[in-house]
């Protein structure tokens, strides 16, 4: 009985020094255990908002835990990304991130953070852009449309959802493509620009699929062109740039899922096969063509794949943004 109870007490010893050793490293002895904040760099009704509110319910029933979305606008998502990086890296807090998080390390200087220190989950979905306006504006097609660019110039406003976010690049490289610029006005958030453009107080946007399919559908705005090689399934009457006679401008949004630095491996894990396990929902799967986006797959699913795309990402528009968009302090 004696060797029993020594045994029995070894085994108490051994299973609270692993359970020690765990913590020590940072990783909890199980999670979660409490809800959950997913952070949004942008105002309530923008694209990235929209996804967020999508997929929150499904990762939190995969988690056994509410995922909480938590709106931070401004600063071009740089708000968002501060709030995750300024948290504990316990995976209590992550960011839905966005293209934005390709350009703050490029475009923000003297930040509070470094940009850099995020550590991808994987990869939530792809998103066409679409070339929009408002209902009035004088052009039938995107070849009339440059041409009104080139005529006007400075006397047209396009919108954009801030400085380094996706709409923003979308309409730098629409005006690059053109060769001419216009009165570029940075918003809070894209559903702000989509407000102005129905009530036909802004001219022009550049902006996800996710944030007006319905209101192109619904002819509340023009649209114009998808800048994908693919027309949208959500707005199979939308001819792509290329097929609309501007075949160099091309690009996707794109939204990933982002820990804090320091993050235990397996919480990555967890959250990683939480958002997996989401992509596989058909309800999520069905409303983000409805919306015109496309659940990622493959690959980029993954933590190493998503950040090797993340990095890449930032190495493609550093060149555009350095002569396009200077450095704001």
């Amino acid at each position: 009985m004696l060797g029993i109870a020594r045994r029995s007490l070894l085994g108490v010893a051994l299973a609270t020094s692993l359970v020690s050793g765990a913590a020590a490293q940072g990783t909890p002895p199980s999670y979660p255990t409490r809800p959950i904040t997913m952070a949004v760099g942008f105002a309530p009704g923008g694209p990235a908002d929209v996804i967020a509110r999508l997929i929150a319910p499904a990762l939190g029933a995969d988690l056994g835990q509410p995922v909480v979305v938590e709106n931070l606008g401004g600063a071009g998502g740089s708000m968002g990304q501060g709030r995750v990086a300024a948290a504990r890296p316990d995976g209590y807090t992550f960011l839905f991130g966005s293209l934005a998080q390709a350009t703050i390390p490029t475009l923000l200087r003297n930040l509070s953070f470094d940009p850099l220190a995020l550590e991808a989950i994987g990869m939530v979905n792809e998103v066409p852009m679409s070339i929009i306006a408002r209902r009035g504006f004088p052009a039938a097609n995107l070849v009339e449309l440059a041409a009104t660019v080139r005529r006007e110039g400075m006397r047209l406003n396009l919108g954009n959802a801030g400085v380094g976010s996706t709409s923003h690049l979308c309409s730098l490289l629409l005006l690059a493509s053109i060769g001419t610029p216009v009165t570029l006005v940075p918003y809070r958030g894209n559903a702000l620009v989509m407000n102005d453009l129905m009530a036909g107080t802004l001219d022009m946007g550049c902006d996800q699929t996710t944030n007006n399919a319905e209101q192109i559908r619904a002819g509340a705005v023009r649209g114009y062109a998808i800048t994908t090689p693919a027309r949208a399934a959500a707005l199979p009457d939308v001819p792509t740039t290329a097929e609309a006679g501007l075949p160099e401008m091309r690009m996707s949004g794109w939204n990933m899922l982002f820990a804090s630095a320091g993050t235990p491996r397996p919480v990555i894990e967890r959250l990683n096969r939480a958002l997996l396990a989401t992509l596989r929902d058909e309800n999520v799967q069905r409303r983000m063509v409805e919306l015109g986006s496309i659940p990622a797959s493959g690959e980029r699913t993954t933590p190493a794949g998503a950040q090797a795309f993340w990095r890449a990402e930032i190495a493609r528009w550093k060149p555009l943004l350095e002569t396009s968009a200077p450095a704001a302090n």
